[in-house]
């Protein structure tokens, strides 16, 4: 079998050459981004495709050109083939390899890349050997792609090493404080052992090993024989509340190991809607649900849901910058003369930036947040905004909303799925 790279500034381009000069006989490998969209700079992709070498229309092989004539190279390209060249021939000579190592780079995609060796007697621990030194060639040109993110340099008080220069862009893309990445890379730099930089892979192992210890995060706990929990949510207009205590209803009525009693309190009269969004799904799942007005009605719905393993109280929403809302919320809070001890937790939504997220909090924070949730996960690209609040306020996240499905779309926090999103993104197999 032959194997052919086709490039493109998209994938179905690059697709679309492959059957120009192949058709329809090639099976597609792989299809990889290779070059980064950028100012001035499109991007471009590559797909692997391969082909039984009889299958290979006649016409593609008379008219294969050399790939210095198929497309110029950058600068920067340029020297790194010219770099790696320069190794290559090293290896061959370690090796016996008949082939100029600089045709591997020159020749039309679709040649054998395999260099042929003279001497078949070459003893495996040489061959050993020379794998270990082209996977650090490999890795090296990985590193000076990412050398090349962004046009402004890192503003570090001490330069990046180029293996760390991936993890800084994706990082510093996910929306993270810059604060806080640099912080981080300090830490990384400082105290990870020189044997692990040799590479990315192990580089980025580490950062996200440092990421996890940073996250806090408050694991759900099965709750002790006797005792109750009350949560009250609240947060700003639009974020998800009302459709957030429904999952968490559901959750804890049906579908942990034991089936707790849950009850509802409901203080959004402002918004009729919600009020019967609630009232809804009460009725679904046969749960007890109370209406709270003025702040002395407060404790008096407390005591008629005490029967309740679970309370959950829907709050009304309000713009952090309206403080009479806010501090309604405060009264009924202050109101409450029960035994119950109140777990406030702050909803806001991922897909904002970290500015207004610490805005938010900081709003919020006279109604004494116990915990952080965050909404609409399935809707931002970018989770570093998510990092950089928990680490800067110290509040542990509790719950993840991931969509609008009840109750499929709620995840228990974890630091390892946060890390996962932030450095490869929401991936909903993953949930």
């Amino acid at each position: 079998m032959k194997i052919l790279t086709f490039t493109g500034s998209t994938p179905s381009e690059a697709l679309k050459k492959a059957k120009m000069e192949i058709g329809d006989e090639g099976m597609l490998i792989e299809t990889k981004e290779i070059q980064k969209k950028a100012l001035g700079r499109e991007a471009l992709y590559e797909i692997v495709i391969g082909i039984d070498e009889e299958l290979i229309p006649a016409s593609y092989k008379k008219t294969k050109k050399p790939l210095s004539e198929q497309q110029p190279l950058k600068e920067e390209s340029q020297d790194v083939l010219y770099d790696i060249s320069n190794a290559a021939r090293q290896i061959s000579e370690i090796s016996r390899v008949v082939d100029d190592p600089l045709q591997k780079y020159m020749e039309p995609l679709n040649t054998k890349t395999i260099p042929t060796v003279q001497n078949s007697a070459v003893e495996p621990k040489e061959l050993k050997e020379i794998k270990a030194e082209i996977n650090k060639l490999t890795d090296k040109v990985k590193i000076i792609q990412n050398m090349f993110w962004d046009e402004k340099a890192p503003d570090l008080e001490r330069q990046i090493p180029p293996e760390f220069a991936e993890i800084y862009r994706l990082a510093a893309q996910s929306g993270m404080n810059r604060e806080h990445l640099d912080m981080l890379m300090q830490i990384t730099l400082e105290h990870m052992p020189l044997k692990m930089r040799e590479n990315s892979a192990t580089v980025k192992r580490y950062f996200q090993t440092i990421l996890r210890k940073m996250v806090p995060i408050r694991r759900e706990t099965p709750m002790m024989s006797g005792s109750k929990k009350v949560m009250m949510l609240v947060g700003p207009t639009g974020v998800g509340k009302t459709t957030s205590i429904a999952k968490l209803a559901a959750r804890y009525s049906f579908l942990m190991e034991k089936k707790y009693k849950v009850g509802l309190v409901v203080l959004d009269t402002y918004r009729i809607g919600a009020v019967e969004q609630l009232m809804q799904y009460a009725r679904m799942m046969k749960l007890g649900i109370e209406t709270v007005v003025d702040p002395p009605e407060f404790t008096t719905a407390l005591e008629s849901l005490k029967y309740c393993d679970y309370i959950l109280i829907d709050t009304m929403g309000s713009s952090p910058y309206d403080k009479n809302k806010i501090e309604k919320i405060y009264e009924c809070l202050n109101a409450n003369n029960t035994e119950f001890n109140i777990d406030v937790v702050l909803v806001m939504p991922s897909s904002i930036k970290y500015e207004d997220l610490k805005v938010t909090y900081e709003n919020f924070s006279s109604l004494g947040i116990d915990t952080l949730m965050f909404t609409k996960l399935d809707e931002t690209m970018g989770f570093g905004n998510i990092f950089s609040l928990a680490y800067e306020t110290k509040k542990p996240i509790s719950y993840f909303s991931v969509g609008q499905e009840v109750p499929e779309d709620l995840v228990t926090a974890s630091s390892d799925f946060l890390v996962e999103c932030l450095l490869h993104g929401f991936n909903r197999s993953k949930v």
